[in-house]
C-alpha cells in the first residue's frame, strides 16, 4: 500500500512517511493509491470481535510497511489500561426504532477525537523510527474544540516530541477551553488566537509548508507533523469504527449480513464523514452519507449544488467544532471523485484561496448526489432537539449529535427512508454544560461551568465523567493569546521551541 498526494499524483511514499510528514510538501493531503476491498464474509468474521481486534485487522489493510505486531502494539496502547469508559470503546445505542446512536467520546477527553488521537501518537512515533534518524517531532495543531485536548492528552510527554495547540479564543466552549489551559505536561504549549477556526488552521497550514521555517528546523533538529485530521494517521482509525458499528449491529440483530445503512455525521472539517466514506469504497454495506450541518453550512450547500463558497457570514454557535467555513478533509474526496486528476484539484484549491470559491463539473456533482445527502439546522433547532431527544426517550445528547439527529430527522421525513441508520455522536452532553442546560432546562440562569455541570447532572441523573469533574482544581497553565496571522503564530511557535 502506497499513498500519494492530492496536488502531486506522481508523488508514492509509505504509510510511515504520509503519518510523519502530515501534509505534502506542496500542500497537498494524503491519500492511498488504491482502496484495499473487503468481503461480506471478513465483514461478519468480525462480529463477535472486540473493537481492538477489528481495529488491528482493518488497520493492517493500510499500514503494509508495518508488522502485525506493531500494529497489535499501537492499538493495544491506544485503547488499552482503562483510557476509555466503555469496554466496547464505542458503543452502539438504539434511540428508537431504526435509529442508533455510535458513542464516541467514551475516552479521555470525552470526545471522538481520542479514538483516534490515543492512537496516534503510537502510530507517528512508529513511524519517525522507519523514517527519521534522531529528529524531534514538533506537532501543530488547530482546533476548533475537541481535537486541541485530544491532542494535548495524546502526546503529553511522548519522547521526542512536542505540540503546541492553536484555538479561536472566543469558538470554543468554557468546558473545552478549561480542558486545554490545564493540560499537564513538559512537551504541551497552548496559545488562542484573535480569529476564528479557519484562521488557525490556514495560519497552521502556512507554517507547515513555509521553506523558511523548514531551515530553521533542518538546522535545529526538527521536523513537522500534525494531529489534525489532515494528517492520514488520524482518518484511519476513524474508519475502524464505522465496520464496528456495523459489525454491532449484526451481534444485536438489528441487520442481516448485506442489509445497508445509513450513516449520519456533524460535520466540521469533513474528516469524521470522509472515514465512512472510504469505509463505504472497503465494501461496508451502506446506502446513503448524510452530512450535518450547523448555520456555518457551507458543505450543506456545497453537497446540494456543487459550489464550495467561502464568502458568507461565519457564525459562533453552540456547537463550535462544526464552526468552520474551509473544511479541509474535503479536498480529499475532490480528489476522488475527479479520479486522481491533482491538475484539477489544484486549479479548484487556487480559485478557493484567490476568490473563496470553487465549483466542480456537472459530473462530479451527480457522484456527489449518488452518495451523499446533506442538511444544517440552526441553534434553536439543535436546543430543541435535546429537549426532545430527552424527553421523548431519556436520553441526552451534546450539541453536535443533536444536530446530526435534527438532520436525520428532517432527511427521514423528506424522503421516507427507512433504511437502519447510525448517527455519529461526536462528544459528551457535560463538554457542553450551558447549552445542554438551558435547552432541557429554559429557566436556569446559573453561568458557572461547574455548577451548571452539578445541575445537569441532578436535573437528568446522567453522571458527568469525572475528569471534567476534575478540572474544576486543576491549575490554569496557558493563556497566552496571539493575533491571527501567520507571523504572529509563528513566533509563538518558536517561543515555545526556544528558537530565536
Amino acid at each position: 500500500m502506497f499513498y500519494t498526494s492530492t496536488r502531486d499524483k506522481a508523488l508514492k511514499i509509505t504509510s510511515a512517511e504520509a503519518v510523519t510528514k502530515g501534509i505534502s510538501e506542496e500542500g497537498g493531503l494524503f491519500v492511498p493509491c488504491e482502496i484495499p476491498a473487503v468481503s461480506a464474509d471478513f465483514i461478519e468474521s468480525m462480529k463477535n470481535d472486540t473493537y481492538k481486534e477489528r481495529a488491528k485487522k482493518i488497520m493492517a489493510l493500510y499500514l503494509t510497511d508495518f508488522t502485525r505486531e506493531e500494529i497489535s502494539d499501537f492499538v493495544e496502547g491506544a485503547y488499552s489500561g482503562g483510557k476509555f469508559s466503555s469496554d466496547e470503546i464505542a458503543p452502539v445505542v438504539n434511540l428508537h426504532d431504526n435509529v442508533n446512536i455510535l458513542e464516541l467520546w467514551h475516552g479521555p477527553t470525552c470526545a471522538f477525537k481520542d479514538m483516534a488521537l490515543q492512537l496516534l501518537p503510537h502510530l507517528l512515533i512508529g513511524s519517525s523510527k522507519k523514517t527519521l534518524k534522531d529528529k524531534e517531532i514538533v506537532i501543530l495543531v488547530a482546533t476548533s474544540g475537541d481535537t486541541g485536548k485530544a491532542a494535548l492528552e495524546g502526546f503529553c510527554n511522548v519522547d521526542s516530541t512536542k505540540i503546541l495547540v492553536f484555538y479561536p479564543n472566543d469558538g470554543v466552549s468554557p468546558m473545552q477551553k478549561r480542558q486545554m489551559c490545564t493540560q499537564e505536561g513538559d512537551n504541551v504549549g497552548v496559545c488562542a488566537i484573535n480569529g476564528n477556526f479557519d484562521d488557525a488552521q490556514t495560519g497552521v497550514k502556512s507554517i507547515f509548508t513555509d521553506s523558511e521555517i523548514k531551515k530553521v528546523f533542518e538546522k535545529n533538529n526538527l521536523v513537522f507533523s500534525s494531529a489534525n485530521s489532515i494528517n492520514w494517521g488520524r482518518l484511519l482509525p476513524q474508519i475502524v469504527y464505522y465496520f464496528s458499528a456495523y459489525c454491532d449491529m449484526l451481534k444485536q440483530g438489528k441487520i442481516k449480513m448485506g442489509d445497508k445503512i445509513n450513516i449520519v455525521v456533524p460535520t466540521g472539517n469533513f474528516g469524521n464523514i470522509l472515514a465512512a466514506n472510504y469505509a463505504m469504497k472497503m465494501g461496508l454495506p451502506v446506502n446513503r452519507l448524510i452530512c450535518a450541518s450547523n448555520a456555518n453550512n457551507v458543505l450543506t450547500d456545497f453537497i446540494n449544488t456543487g459550489k464550495y463558497d467561502k464568502n458568507r457570514e461565519f457564525y459562533t454557535t453552540i456547537s463550535p467544532s462544526m464552526d468552520i467555513l474551509i473544511s479541509s478533509n474535503l479536498e480529499r474526496l475532490i480528489f476522488s471523485l475527479y479520479e486522481g486528476d491533482d491538475e484539477a484539484v489544484r486549479e479548484l484549491y487556487k480559485s478557493l484561496k484567490e476568490t473563496g470559491r470553487f465549483e466542480v463539473s456537472k459530473e462530479v456533482l451527480e457522484k456527489i448526489d449518488s452518495v451523499y445527502s446533506a442538511g444544517c439546522c440552526d441553534d434553536a433547532a439543535t436546543k430543541a432537539t435535546i429537549k426532545e431527544i430527552y424527553e421523548n426517550y431519556n436520553y441526552l445528547c451534546d450539541t453536535h449529535t443533536a444536530v446530526g439527529i435534527k438532520v436525520c430527522s428532517d432527511y427521514m421525513a423528506k424522503t421516507g427512508d427507512n433504511t437502519p441508520v447510525v448517527i455519529a455522536s461526536t462528544a459528551s452532553p457535560y463538554k457542553f454544560c450551558a447549552s445542554v442546560l438551558s435547552a432541557v432546562s429554559p429557566e436556569e440562569k446559573e453561568t458557572d461551568e461547574f455548577k451548571l455541570l452539578t445541575k445537569l447532572e441532578e436535573k437528568t441523573g446522567v453522571s458527568a465523567p469525572a475528569q471534567l469533574k476534575g478540572l474544576k482544581d486543576k491549575a490554569e497553565r496557558f493563556n497566552k493569546v496571539c493575533e491571527k496571522d501567520v507571523d504572529s503564530m509563528r513566533k509563538v511557535v518558536f517561543d515555545m521551541l526556544g528558537i530565536k
